[in-house]
Formats: C-alpha cells, structure tokens, sequence
C-alpha cells in the first residue's frame, strides 16, 4: 500500500501514543529513570517530538551526536497529542493552506504548537518520498506535555545502538525485525486537516 506524502505513523494504543526524544544523559537518564522530565529540563524553550524513530534516528545519529546520546520513548495521551494537533501552526509558510505570509505569521506567534513535514527514513537513514512529522511545543503546550500527557518514559537507546549494529553488520531484516511497530494513527485526515502543507 502506497504512503500518503504527509500522514502520521505512530506506535499508539487506545489511549496513548508514542513519540521520541533525545537528550544530554543528564536529561535523558533521569527523566527515564524518574517517568518524568527533571527540573533541569527546560520548559520556556520549544521542544521537538518525533513520532517515527527511524526519524528520531537520523535525527540524532542513533544516539551519537553530542547532546542526543540518550534516547526517549515518550508515551502520551493521545488526547493530549491531539489537543497539540487541533492548536499547531506550519512550521513555514505554504500559499493555499495560508490567506497570505502575514496570516501565517500571525497565528505562528499565536499557536502553542508548530508542525514541521520532514521526509521519512530508511534503516540506512536515507530519506524516503513521504514525510514524517514533526511537532514542536512551545508555551502552554510544553507544560501540556511535561505535567498532563506524560505517561511514561523510556529509555531506547540500547534498541538504538543494536539496531545500528545490525544495520552495519549487514543484517537489514534483524534490525527491521527490532523496529517499533508504527501505524497509521487514527483520525489523521481530520486531525492533518490544516497542516498539510
């Protein structure tokens, strides 16, 4: 079945979805050991979440690039994954989705969350004709996250760096094997409305 060019995959129940993180160890281990982001973790900064971990991969290198050496399974509540949906912005401008620059550039200011399309990823990381998502917080919506939606965090990296390892190793199909098992995510299409881009 062909990939729609902009659509969520996710890992989710009924009640949650998961999306990815990585951080500097000092962030990273003790939001995975304590279940929750530390005092040190800034909340009046925009925060990054990725749905794919292919892309969270290539994003951070499979946990090598300095400051991403550890990586987070973050699981929400997909209400509240929702709720940031309903309320985000495009990350640029797109003519046809937007009036004009200025409208775009008054609800950017506006919204507590953006949306960033960015292409998907293979397991040698190469980039793949339909998009991932990306969603940013900032504002109500980081707090949203850290306070309300967090269920659970997970560290990932041992996952990342064993499925690199096959990768390398010239084993595709055992490091596909180790994959997380993502899926269309319900309501896409409603929820992608306003953000397709």
């Amino acid at each position: 079945m062909e990939e729609p060019q902009r659509g969520i995959r996710a890992v989710h129940s009924e009640s949650t979805v998961t999306v990815y993180q990585a951080y500097a160890p000092e962030i990273g281990l003790p939001a995975a050991r304590e279940g929750r982001f530390p005092a040190a973790w800034k909340r009046d900064r925009m925060t990054w979440i990725k749905p794919s971990f292919l892309w969270m991969m290539y994003r951070c290198g499979w946990g090598t690039k300095a400051g991403q050496e550890t990586v987070l399974a973050v699981e929400i509540t997909r209400d509240g994954f929702e709720w940031a949906l309903r309320h985000a912005c495009l990350s640029s401008y797109v003519r046809g989705v937007h009036p004009d620059r200025a409208a775009w550039q008054r609800q950017l200011k506006r919204a507590p969350a953006r949306v960033q399309w960015d292409p998907e990823r293979d397991l040698r990381l190469r980039p793949l004709p339909h998009r991932a998502l990306q969603l940013g917080l900032s504002g109500e919506a980081v707090r949203r996250y850290a306070d309300e939606w967090t269920v659970a965090i997970r560290d990932v990296t041992p996952l990342a760096h064993e499925i690199r390892a096959l990768v390398s190793g010239g084993d595709p199909d055992s490091a596909a094997q180790l994959l997380p098992r993502e899926r269309p995510y319900p309501l896409g299409d409603e929820l992608l409305a306003h953000l397709r881009g």
